[in-house]
């Protein structure tokens, strides 16, 4: 016989409680006393939190419509109408105007691309 024992000693007033009782059952019927229990507890979560997690995705849905609708009336009174292309091919030749073309010093010993 071992030293040691392998399980441990149970006295008799723990031997009558719940906890006992679901410690011998678990060691028969670990599935249905353990797993079964868990997956039920994990798919009825999901049916709670479904509807929860839609009504989040239908207000982030409605502030993007509310945007989408004030950007197509033009906000507030002056809202003026745009063409994208016009804007951006106004804002592309703007820096094509005024520009000058600078040599870039370089450090000592570097090479200044000149074959």
């Amino acid at each position: 016989m071992a030293v040691f024992q392998s399980k441990k000693f149970r006295g008799s007033a723990d031997a009558g409680t719940f906890a006992a009782k679901y410690r011998t059952l678990m060691a028969k019927h670990p599935f249905l006393m353990f797993g079964l229990p868990f997956i039920s507890i994990i798919v009825a979560g999901s049916f709670v939190l479904t509807p929860a997690t839609a009504v989040r995705y239908e207000r982030h849905d409605r502030k993007v419509r509310q945007l989408t609708r004030d950007e197509e009336l033009g906000i507030g009174k002056g809202g003026r109408k745009v063409n994208i292309k016009d804007e951006y091919y106004r804002l592309a030749a703007k820096d094509l105007d005024d520009w000058e073309q600078k040599r870039v010093k370089r450090l000592p010993g570097e090479n200044d691309g000149i074959l």
